[in-house]
């Protein structure tokens, strides 16, 4: 069986491992990201009660920047190493794979989680999202022509658009130009912290959300240790691994907070979660594009970098056609923009394993 060499990464040392051992170990790490990021989503929602945050500001910025901070670590870590394969499969295969999370938790919701907002942010925010992705795609398709001490033109486009996208959300958060008409029943319950959390000082709050971002920070960066070992043994590659494996681990918290949320009735915090997290998936082009130094990450892309691209834009605006259209066919409680989601999410995963 093939044995991984020794690895040194900034100092620290990562014994050789087998197959088996490579898989257990991104699992564990895998275990860990999953709890602490929800522990971490909890204590962010506490503070948020704590300090008089509005919801919508939490879902959007807040929880969507916790949930993400697997992202971060993955993706930050695999610049330094000078994997760009790594890097951009990783977040752009992500996109899809987190608006399936918010599809698998329609399983939870009572009838189809779209027809609950009643503001036009939500579809504000798949608006923009598919104004980002569309700016990458060509962006990875014409290739950088202007590079500036090795960081790409496209990269920081790309970080000046999102600065503007949440200025705009921000600025529409207290707008009711648009009102729905024919919608169910409000959000029963905010995002409630866990038992106990209500009771803990503001201190315990933020050491508690340090210690699990540190958690996240650490464990996130061993995932992407293992997942590189898992390419190279399994020959599968970077790239499909990037778009599978390795964003599907970084997305748990994604997972747990979205389910959470649907099933206690806060579905309008689940959109923005999974919104937001898409966002700050794409703007960590930018600091991803500093830290590496073979030329601007966007050039010279894989195939699964412009798959991933489409089939982001693809499933997030299946979800902006099912937040205008109010009614829509359904499978007992479930939308047809769920359920079309589901499929092209399955898809991708055939396409990536075909040009992998």
């Amino acid at each position: 069986m093939y044995r991984a060499k020794p690895l040194y990464v900034e100092g620290m040392f990562f014994p050789a491992t087998t197959l088996g051992q490579s898989l257990l170990g991104f699992a564990t790490c895998a275990t860990c990201v999953w709890i602490a990021g929800a522990r971490l989503a909890y204590l962010a929602d506490a503070l948020a009660d704590r300090f008089k945050l509005a919801k919508s500001l939490v879902g959007l910025l807040l929880l969507s920047l916790a949930t993400s901070l697997p992202e971060v670590a993955t993706t930050l870590t695999a610049a330094v190493q000078q994997s760009r394969d790594l890097v951009l499969n990783n977040l752009f295969g992500g996109i899809a794979l987190q608006t399936a999370i918010l599809a698998m938790s329609d399983f939870w919701a009572r009838g189809p989680i779209t027809n609950y907002p009643r503001k036009a942010n939500h579809a504000l925010e798949a608006t923009l999202l598919v104004l980002l992705l569309s700016v990458a795609l060509i962006i990875t398709s014409l290739g950088e022509t202007f590079v500036v001490a090795g960081v790409g033109l496209g990269s920081v486009a790309i970080a000046v658009i999102y600065g503007g996208a949440i200025w705009l959300l921000r600025r529409y958060d207290n707008s009711s130009d648009w009102v729905p008409v024919d919608l169910p029943d409000p959000d029963p319950l905010a995002f409630p912290a866990p038992t106990g959390l209500s009771k803990a000082g503001n201190a315990a709050l933020i050491w508690q959300a340090f210690a699990a971002c540190v958690a996240i920070l650490i464990f996130g960066l061993l995932l992407v240790i293992f997942a590189e070992r898992i390419a190279d043994q399994s020959g599968l590659g970077a790239g499909f691994i990037g778009v599978t494996l390795l964003a599907a681990a970084t997305s748990l918290p994604e997972l747990t907070t979205s389910i959470a949320a649907v099933r206690i009735g806060a579905y309008t915090m689940a959109i923005s979660n999974i919104f937001g997290s898409n966002l700050i998936m794409l703007v960590l082009v930018f600091p991803a594009d500093i830290l590496f130094r073979a030329g601007p990450i966007l050039q010279d892309t894989s195939r699964t970098v412009s798959l991933a691209l489409g089939f982001g834009l693809m499933v997030t605006a299946i979800y902006l056609t099912g937040l205008i259209v109010r009614r829509k066919p359904r499978v007992r409680d479930l939308g047809l923009d769920s359920i079309l989601v589901l499929i092209t999410f399955l898809g991708s995963l055939a396409a990536y394993y075909f040009v992998r």
